[in-house]
């Protein structure tokens, strides 16, 4: 298979099993997004859905973030981890949306990364499925699969970024990096995989990649 012919079979391959695609963070609107994926950093989705209505039934909006205390805050989130630099982000970027846009959170990539505990990824995640913008945040699951699909070397999540945004169409992104994930999640991930239910992997897959299954797992 051609590069090309990879990238189709990857595209069509999930467009079938993900024909509809949840949002792994449950929210209801850019600010209650903005905080799940900021305390999604080194925590499951799982556990980020369990602990967001608790904070947001106390806060869901700047205003009134911005009236209970850092350690308010980090006493809520404390199962999520990192509290101690969560609950400060949290209470910052809320007291900069008031001050600087209006209590609204920002339709841009630079006005977001220079919130507080708001990186590069969060950024993406917020523009691509709160405003629809094209981006493409790369999680763990989809840096994985990138390098087993051999569409990337490894080296590291900005590499994998640009990799991914040369190689699929710019319309598929926001689509696509959902979709790699729950695929990830689903058939092809980091502990217990079974390349037998991995279509992708298996089909397109990294030759050194394929043999390092194959020595660990077939006797």
């Amino acid at each position: 298979m051609t590069k090309a012919e990879k990238v189709s079979f990857v595209i069509n391959t999930l467009k079938e099993l993900y024909p509809s695609i949840p949002v792994p963070l449950d929210h209801k609107d850019p600010y209650t997004l903005l905080i799940a994926v900021l305390l999604s950093a080194q925590c499951t989705d799982v556990r980020v859905n369990q602990i967001t209505p608790l904070l947001f039934a106390k806060a869901d909006n700047p205003f009134d973030m911005v009236k209970l205390s850092v350690e308010e805050i980090k006493e809520i989130i404390k199962p999520c981890g990192l509290s101690p630099m969560k609950s400060k982000g949290i209470h910052g970027l809320s007291q900069i949306l008031i001050e600087k846009h209006n209590g609204e959170v920002p339709q841009s990539f630079q006005d977001l990364e220079a919130l507080p505990a708001v990186g590069h990824k969060t950024a993406s995640v917020v523009m691509s499925q709160a405003f629809g913008v094209p981006a493409f945040p790369v999680d763990t699951h989809i840096h994985r699969l990138m390098y087993r699909w051999n569409l990337s070397n490894g080296k590291n999540v900005q590499q994998t970024e640009a990799d991914a945004k040369r190689l699929f169409p710019k319309e598929c992104w926001n689509d696509l990096h959902l979709q790699i994930i729950w695929y990830g999640r689903e058939y092809s991930p980091a502990r217990g995989w079974d390349l037998e239910k991995d279509i992708i992997t298996k089909t397109i897959g990294r030759q050194e990649v394929l043999k390092a299954y194959y020595k660990k797992n077939v006797r």
